[in-house]
């Protein structure tokens, strides 16, 4: 298991001054979205994201001004992809508390990430960093296309291994890229460092996923969503496709009406976690995850030892094997 301490020692300073930083940017002179904005910055996480942004910087030469602003792009955007998924999924709960869109309505939540969307633009403008903007821009407009395929595919239930790896690389992976490639480009301006870079993330964002999606299966309920939720929203992950390939027609079939359900029971989606389980649906998800694994681990090789490359091989490992 990695050490969280570890992967934060390097760009502790930075994370620590990094709360404040976002604070002063965040500033708003509206009383009602002060206090929605105080709402959601107060439920942060890990900040996994601002983390890698910072050591991304510090492993290609340093963390001024510009990964600051980097974070800062990171942050809004990832929370605003947040507040608009809890619409579109019309989800009542974000990290154990209301979702903005419950708590207050679905228009003053999208209306919300728009406005955090906005700010990130300005800021980027406002600090001369249009280079950034470029690539948080591009991820915006991956993740929009990916969740537009998957919600096409899940409708007809005919997702594959291709677009399942297309949607996970539009998304999750396009996220984390954008916080590795930002993360580079506040460190220097060459071209090459900053797309090694960006692979680098992609290739830790698709093993996050993968992640994820076997945790659905196995977790033991501290990820934050139970067992089973992706089955119950009708979401075909690499687990259950590689399953389904295994299974005979009349298999297939059945485990397909399950899912197609608007309402199962507890008992269909337990069925359909050991219908993945036997099949080894898991099995194969880990392995495939691995090679992305050690893809990331490969990247890093190819810069020298330091406090801050040793910090970025905990957060792969972490992210492979991390229980939420």
């Amino acid at each position: 298991m990695s050490d969280p301490l570890k992967i934060r020692n390097p760009v502790r300073e930075e994370m620590d001054q990094f709360e404040a930083y976002f604070g002063r940017m965040m500033k708003s002179n509206i009383p009602f979205l002060k206090i929605i904005l105080n709402y959601v910055f107060r439920r942060k996480g890990k900040q996994m994201r601002p983390m890698l942004v910072f050591l991304t910087a510090k492993l290609n030469g340093g963390t001024g001004e510009a990964a600051f602003t980097a974070a800062t792009l990171i942050e809004l955007l990832h929370t605003a992809s947040l507040v608009h998924d809890d619409v579109v999924d019309d989800a009542s709960e974000r990290r154990g508390a209301l979702s903005v869109n419950a708590l207050w309505n679905s228009k003053i939540a999208v209306l919300v990430g728009d406005y955090m969307l906005a700010k990130g633009l300005l800021i980027s403008i406002e600090k001369n960093h249009t280079d950034m903007l470029e690539i948080t821009a591009e991820a915006v407009k991956s993740m929009t296309e990916a969740e537009l395929l998957q919600i096409q595919k899940s409708r007809k239930l005919n997702l594959g291994e291709d677009d399942y790896f297309r949607i996970i690389k539009g998304k999750t992976a396009a996220l984390i890229s954008a916080c590795t490639a930002c993360g580079a480009r506040a460190a220097t301006d060459n071209p090459d460092t900053i797309q090694l870079m960006k692979d680098f993330g992609e290739t830790l964002g698709i093993a996050f996923q993968i992640r994820d999606d076997i945790l659905d299966y196995n977790g033991n309920g501290l990820t934050g969503k139970k067992t089973g939720n992706d089955i119950k929203e009708k979401k075909i992950t690499l687990p259950l496709i590689r399953a389904l390939e295994k299974a005979s027609i009349a298999q297939k079939r059945h485990i397909l009406r399950i899912i197609g359900n608007k309402k199962k029971s507890r008992q269909e989606i337990d069925e359909v976690i050991r219908f993945v389980s036997e099949k080894g649906g898991l099995e194969y998800a880990s392995e495939r995850m691995y090679q992305y694994h050690d893809k990331a681990q490969a990247i890093l090789d190819t810069y020298p030892p330091s406090e801050t490359r040793e910090a970025l091989r905990e957060f792969v490992n972490y992210t492979v094997t991390r229980e939420k």
